[in-house]
């Protein structure tokens, strides 16, 4: 069991220590944080959806967003479209699987918006079928997924590639991408001078 712990702390650490010398990935995150600042100072929302444990990750994100991050400030609109349980199975039992996250992008989301898409194998159907009806709306994508893109990537404004193949350390690279992307939007639209942070 000790062999397994150290190999999955092992493994994460590489994965971040890789995220922290990737210059492309810095740029994306500069990239995709004014995008976001872009649509909130036009009245924007920002949208969010996976599934499983993505299904987590986006909520997670969303939380950030709309209650705080770092500090008190004005709310921030965000939704995550996993979480109406009567909206998914209607849609589920109406249509299919494959537009439980389309039919309410089609239904919420304006030019404009953001809609964060993740998916760790880019392949997830609902994920792309969401992203071609938030591309059709002129809402902006960011996807988040593993070391291929998958299908996902090509459809995406910008797309976070993690540079791993293995689920759990994708999901964990999501979610650092998604603490970075909450705090820099958070100081980006309310300035506020962090405790520690440099002049």
């Amino acid at each position: 069991m000790l062999e397994i712990i150290q190999k999955q702390l092992d493994d994460s650490v590489k994965l971040k220590l890789a995220l922290a010398g990737d210059l492309h990935i810095k740029d994306l995150l500069i990239k995709a944080v004014g995008l976001c600042i872009e649509s909130y100072r036009h009245g924007g929302r920002v949208f969010c959806a996976g599934n499983g444990g993505s299904a987590a990750d986006a909520q997670h994100i969303v939380a950030e967003l709309v209650s705080r991050f770092y500090y008190d400030r004005p709310a921030l609109a965000a939704e995550a479209l996993t979480v109406n349980t009567s909206t998914l199975t209607a849609i589920g039992n109406d249509y299919s699987y494959d537009y439980i996250f389309a039919r309410q992008i089609e239904a919420n989301a304006r030019a404009g918006d953001i809609f964060i898409a993740i998916s760790t194998s880019g392949n997830s159907k609902n994920i792309l079928a969401a992203v071609n009806a938030a591309r059709s709306q002129g809402v902006k994508v960011i996807g988040l997924t593993g070391q291929s893109g998958g299908q996902l990537a090509p459809l995406c404004d910008l797309c976070f590639k993690m540079p791993s193949t293995d689920t759990p350390r994708i999901q964990e690279g999501h979610i650092v991408i998604g603490h970075i992307m909450c705090a820099l939007v958070e100081q980006g639209m309310y300035p506020k001078r962090l405790e520690g942070a440099r002049e």
